[in-house]
């Protein structure tokens, strides 16, 4: 029987331990499975680049949770600030996918450097350096405007054939919204946990939360509906991956009426916003794998 017990007890640990690895195990080995029996060819290193998507993605929310969440927050004790080592992961992550491109393609780095993917690998992790520097100044603030550059490079990388303006700003709106879900209510959780309560902190949060989740919902059925066909949702990696993501999504929608419900009722939403973040990340896990796997019928926004 698992004891209850602050965040450094074991049985915790040995649970996050066991969380990472199985992360981990999706990360490498997902886009393999969702090709199983489709016939399409697979990207080479996915598992490497999911791993590494899943990391800036991750190094993304979570200094844009804490610029949001610092305004919900109010008087009171506040968590340590996590915005500048998760900003300097999302630069190594980007680095690293930079390199991984070089390795993969074969061709020398001054070359990659001039490609349109490798410009905007460095536009990203140059952005993802300089919020980490404005986020450890007297204003931490000032990182909102770098992230955003970085975002926006991530939204133009995702549709290379010549940016279509419709497409890119699907995935600006869709991914800075994933951000603020994701990444402000990991911060609104720790500064629930650190002050033994906080209720009203988590009330301002589920206001912002609804916009946020009409942003998610209405670009990403958008999205879909202009890349995936119908009679390809089954047979692509891409459409199979997607019926995760939908499920996942559906799951942490009702957790968060759930956590919304008890706190209207004046119970305690703790328990369901965790599960929440929790299958938040395993979104994030499951975006991640989408960047790789192949476009349904090379069909793409």
């Amino acid at each position: 029987m698992t004891l209850p017990g602050p965040l450094g007890t074991p049985s915790r640990l040995t649970a996050a331990a066991l969380a990472a690895v199985a992360v981990l195990a999706v990360a490498l080995l997902g886009a393999g499975f969702a090709q199983y029996g489709t016939g399409e060819l697979g990207a080479p290193a996915s598992g490497t680049t999911t791993l590494l998507r899943l990391l800036l993605l991750t190094g993304l929310a979570v200094p844009v949770g804490e610029i949001t969440g610092r305004r919900f927050a109010g008087e009171g004790a506040r968590p340590r600030a996590l915005a500048v080592p998760a900003a300097l992961l999302a630069a190594a992550a980007s680095a690293g996918l930079l390199l991984l491109f070089v390795a993969v393609s074969g061709l020398s780095a001054s070359v990659v450097y001039g490609l349109r993917e490798g410009r905007l690998l460095l536009v990203t992790a140059n952005a993802c350096v300089l919020a980490a520097l404005c986020a450890s100044s007297r204003r931490p603030g000032l990182a909102a405007l770098p992230l955003a550059v970085a975002i926006g490079a991530e939204a133009l990388r995702a549709h290379p054939e010549g940016a279509p303006f419709l497409g890119t700003c699907l995935t600006l709106v869709h991914l800075t919204a994933a951000c603020l879900w994701t990444g402000t209510l990991f911060y609104v959780l720790r500064v629930m946990r650190l002050r033994g309560g906080g209720r009203e902190v988590l009330a301002r949060y589920a206001r912002m939360a609804a916009w946020v989740y009409t942003a998610l919902a209405v670009t990403g059925t958008v999205s879909t509906l202009r890349k995936l066909p119908l009679d390809a949702v089954l047979s692509t990696a891409y459409g199979r991956v997607l019926l995760v993501k939908l499920a996942l999504f559906g799951g942490a929608s009702l957790l968060a009426l759930a956590a919304r419900s008890r706190m209207t009722s004046g119970g305690d939403a703790q328990g369901p916003a965790r599960v929440e973040v929790s299958v938040l990340v395993a979104i994030l896990v499951v975006s991640a794998l989408l960047t790789v796997v192949p476009d349904p019928h090379g069909i793409a926004p």
